[in-house]
């Protein structure tokens, strides 16, 4: 039913319009690609959180079983519309509706070998059909509350299904214990996932040639996918600050009205990112870089010396800590963070400040500022907590090639 109401649904926004739209025409592309008569592994995927998880085991997984084809599968438009078009897999596609009648024809037109969801996702057809076609589940970088819906007296029916997945790597020990507690002994606490993907940027070539210029010797603030309510307690600061610190904001939003807005605010001589052909050789000149581009913020932390990661300020939901922290970069965010567990974990060690209100952030930054050793401290603890955390992805890879879910890959002659 809700399969024929797309289309209506799509006209009320145009986010729903992309989730329908996707949705029509999923399974004429799959049969188009022939999976059927290829070696294929299944990673499904919410949105782009849940891709990045994914990255590092879609990695090994290229890596140590060449023979197999990749195909990633998303929910959300904004995780499709956003890696489409990513080389990491084979293929990218819609996740179809939750229906008996779509998990067959998926099913039977991709015919995956081994199934891969990410971290919260659970649909009870698609368990079941993969089950019965004896196609083993893996649900990886997971993580389970007391309080959901599975584990109460009514979700009897829901944890029939889980007792379908053939192996669960979980992020933390209270996952793993709701797990035992109610029966389920395929469980191991891997951890995340993401720690894995973020420890290898540092690795990588993170060079953006302007920001090397606009940077020079001054102390950096990254301030990354900031929203309004987070720029309410950072613009005084920004407007007040001295000469010898220099601020790249990276918005979560582009739009032109909005970073116009952004401009408008502040006082200190600043840079688009995307007119930086016009400063050529005048980076310097300028205090604040407005990145009004996607998919340089990762790099951009590598420049920073403090970072503010947005989201928390208001209830959009904090963005990625680990990307700085990685870099062994200090870390500052906003009051609302009680559901993300590692900005908790940071915060205990002292590697991530929350600041409420614009005079919080003006004394935090200040300090790092003014206080090298402090602000170097603070950042290794950062740098230190990525490193401790990573290992989940080989802890999954270890598990696929001890239970033999893949034809081990042909010699290299």
């Amino acid at each position: 039913m809700f399969q024929k109401v797309l289309p209506m649904v799509g006209l009320l926004s145009p986010k729903l319009k992309l989730f329908a739209e996707g949705r029509s025409k999923i399974f004429e592309r799959l049969e188009a690609l022939h999976l059927n008569d290829q070696k294929v592994i299944w990673m499904h995927c919410a949105s782009l959180g849940e891709y990045e998880q994914g990255v590092p085991v879609i990695q090994a997984l290229k890596r140590e079983y060449p023979d197999y084809k990749i195909l990633i599968s998303f929910f959300s438009p904004s995780g499709y519309e956003a890696k489409k078009r990513s080389t990491l897999a084979d293929h990218i596609v819609y996740m179809p509706l939750d229906t008996p009648k779509n998990v067959s024809h998926f099913l039977t037109n991709v015919q995956p070998e081994l199934a891969i969801f990410v971290k919260y996702e659970f649909w009870p057809n698609f368990i079941s059909g993969l089950y019965k076609r004896k196609i083993p589940l893996l649900l990886i970088s997971a993580t389970f509350r007391q309080n959901q819906a599975v584990f109460k007296s009514y979700g009897k029916f829901l944890r029939d299904k889980l007792a379908l997945v053939e192996h669960f790597f979980v992020q933390d020990v209270p996952s793993q214990n709701i797990l035992m507690s109610f029966g389920f002994d395929n469980v191991t606490m891997s951890g995340d996932t993401r720690f894995d993907r973020v420890s290898h940027q540092i690795e990588m070539d993170n060079t953006v040639e302007f920001i090397e210029e606009f940077k020079q010797k001054r102390t950096c603030i990254v301030i990354g996918s900031s929203w309004a309510e987070d720029e309410e307690i950072f613009i005084d600061f920004i407007n007040n600050a001295p000469a010898s610190v220099c601020f790249i904001i990276a918005p979560h939003e582009i739009k032109t009205e909005k970073i116009k807005n952004l401009q408008s605010r502040i006082q200190q001589k600043q840079v688009l990112f995307s007119e930086k052909h016009v400063f050529s050789g005048q980076e310097a000149s300028a205090q604040v870089c407005i990145v009004d581009a996607i998919g340089y913020l990762t790099k951009l932390y590598s420049y920073a010396d403090i970072a503010y990661v947005g989201g928390a300020m208001g209830t959009s939901g904090l963005h990625n800590i680990l990307e700085p922290a990685t870099f062994g970069v200090p870390i500052l965010i906003g009051k609302n963070f009680d559901n993300f567990r590692e900005a908790k974990q940071l915060q205990k060690l002292a590697g991530l400040f929350s600041v409420a209100t614009k005079e919080e952030f003006g004394e935090v930054a200040n300090n790092l500022i003014m206080n090298k050793a402090f602000r170097e401290k603070t950042g290794m603890i950062a740098g230190h907590f990525v490193n401790s955390n990573t290992g989940a992805t080989a802890i999954v890879m270890d598990h696929i090639r001890r239970k033999q879910l893949l034809e081990a890959p042909r010699p290299t002659v």
